[in-house]
C-alpha cells in the first residue's frame, strides 16, 4: 500500500498531538501556569535526551509521556507540561533558575514553585502527583512480590532488627543491570518467604527520600547488594553470581537454612546425620540388628529434635513388618510435592519426610545394584 507525502505528514503531526504533555512556551506560559491548575513542568533541552541517551537517568522523554498519559483523565485538574529552556522557552529557564537538563518543578494554582527533587521513574513521579493533587493515576498497580519494599520510614526498622538476616538491593528505577537482577530476586524472595527470620528486601536507593541511607552504606552503583546478619548490623557486601541459584546458595550458607532453587527445600532438609547413618544400615540389617539399630536411634532423638520422629516412625513401620512401606510413601509423598498445591509450610514438611524415607532407600539401592553386578560377573564367568 502506498501513502501520499501530504497523507504521510498529517499523520505523523495527528501522532504528535496525540501526546498528552503541554508544550509550553513565552507565548503560553503565563496564561495557563497560575491560572487555578496545578502542574508539573520540564525545562528540558533537545540535545540532552540525545546526547546522553545512554545514561538512562538523564532519558526522561518516555517515562514523561506515560505520566502524562497516566493523569491523561484528569487534564481539567492537573497540567502535565514542558519547556524547551534551550530554545524559544530560553526565557521561562532563566526566570526560574534552570542550571541543568531536565529541572523538574512543580506550580501551585496559583503559580508558586518548587523544584522537583525525587525519584524519577513513573511510580514517583505519580505519587507526587497525587499526593500534591488527591488525583489518582491510571497506572496499572505493581504485581504481588514477595520483596519486602523498604525506604526511609522501615529501613532501619526492618535491616537493624537483631531477630532477622536481611539482604537489601539498593536500586534505581532506570537501572538495565536492575532490572535484569529483579525476575532473579522476585524468585529468591519466593523461595525464602517461609523463613521468617531471612528477609529479602530492596530499596529505591534512587529516590531523594532515601538519599541519606544510600550515603551511610556508601552506595555507588546499582544495583548494590548488601547483607545485613542478625549478629551484625554492619552490613558485607555482596560480590557473588546474580543468578536465582548463586543467591539462594548464599542465602543458605548465611541464614543458616536449606532452601532450594525454584522453592522449596533442598534435598539435605532435615537430614540428622547421626540417625542418617543408622537409616543407610537399616534395610540390609538382620532382623536382630534392626532392633540393636532402633534402640540407638531412641538414644540419639533424645537430643536430635522434631526430625528425628520420622526416622523412628519409618524404622517401627518397618520392624513391624509392614509390606513396602517406604517405597509406596515415598511415591506418595513425591507425588505430592509435584503437585505443589498445598501451602508452603506443609510442602516443607513433606519434603522432609521424603529426604527421611530417601536416606532409608539409598543403602538397599545401593546394596541391590551390588549384587546385581556379582550376579553379572559370575554369569559372565
Amino acid at each position: 500500500m502506498r501513502f501520499s507525502i501530504p497523507f504521510f505528514l498529517s499523520a505523523l503531526a495527528a501522532g504528535a498531538s496525540a501526546s498528552n504533555v503541554l508544550d509550553l512556551g513565552p507565548d503560553n506560559f503565563d496564561s495557563i501556569i497560575g491560572k487555578g491548575k496545578p502542574a508539573l513542568v520540564e525545562f528540558f533541552a533537545p540535545w540532552c535526551s540525545r546526547v546522553l541517551v545512554a545514561t538512562a537517568k538523564r532519558n526522561l522523554a518516555p517515562i514523561y509521556e506515560e505520566l502524562a498519559d497516566a493523569f491523561g483523565h484528569a487534564k481539567d485538574k492537573v497540567v502535565i507540561a514542558k519547556v524547551d529552556a534551550d530554545g524559544e522557552g530560553k526565557p521561562l529557564g532563566k526566570k526560574y533558575g534552570v542550571t541543568g537538563y531536565p529541572t523538574l518543578k512543580w506550580f501551585d494554582g496559583e503559580g508558586s514553585e518548587v523544584t522537583y527533587t525525587s525519584g524519577r521513574d513513573l511510580d514517583s513521579l505519580a505519587s507526587f502527583i497525587t499526593q500534591k493533587t488527591g488525583i489518582k493515576s491510571k497506572i496499572p498497580g505493581p504485581p504481588p512480590t514477595d520483596v519486602l519494599i523498604l525506604d526511609n520510614n522501615n529501613f532501619n526498622e526492618v535491616v537493624l532488627d537483631s531477630s532477622k538476616n536481611v539482604i537489601v538491593t539498593f536500586t534505581a528505577p532506570w537501572c538495565g543491570h536492575c532490572k535484569t537482577l529483579k525476575p532473579h530476586y522476585e524468585k529468591v524472595a519466593s523461595t525464602f518467604k517461609p523463613e521468617a527470620d531471612c528477609v529479602v528486601a530492596n530499596i529505591n536507593a534512587d529516590d531523594g527520600k532515601n538519599a541519606h541511607i544510600s550515603k551511610k552504606y556508601e552506595v555507588a552503583g546499582f544495583p548494590t547488594i548488601k547483607f545485613f546478619s542478625k549478629d551484625n548490623k554492619e552490613p558485607e557486601d555482596y560480590e557473588g553470581g546474580r543468578t536465582e541459584a548463586d543467591l539462594v546458595a548464599y542465602l543458605n550458607e548465611k541464614c543458616g537454612t536449606q532452601r532450594a532453587v525454584g522453592g522449596g527445600l533442598n534435598e539435605e532438609a532435615g537430614l540428622v546425620p547421626t540417625l542418617d547413618r543408622l537409616a543407610h544400615k537399616f534395610f540390609t540389617a538382620s532382623a536382630a540388628s534392626r532392633d540393636s539399630l532402633y534402640k540407638e536411634a531412641l538414644d540419639i532423638a533424645a537430643a536430635a529434635g522434631v526430625a528425628s520422629k520420622h526416622y523412628l516412625r519409618v524404622m517401627e513401620k518397618v520392624v513391624n513388618g509392614t509390606a513396602g512401606y517406604v517405597e509406596k510413601e515415598s511415591k506418595r509423598l513425591n507425588s505430592i510435592l509435584a503437585k505443589r498445591n498445598l501451602a508452603a509450610s506443609k510442602l516443607d514438611e513433606i519434603k522432609i519426610k521424603a529426604n527421611i524415607l530417601k536416606s532409608f532407600l539409598e543403602e538397599r539401592a545401593a546394596a541391590e545394584e551390588s549384587k546385581e553386578k556379582i550376579a553379572r560377573a559370575e554369569s559372565e564367568l
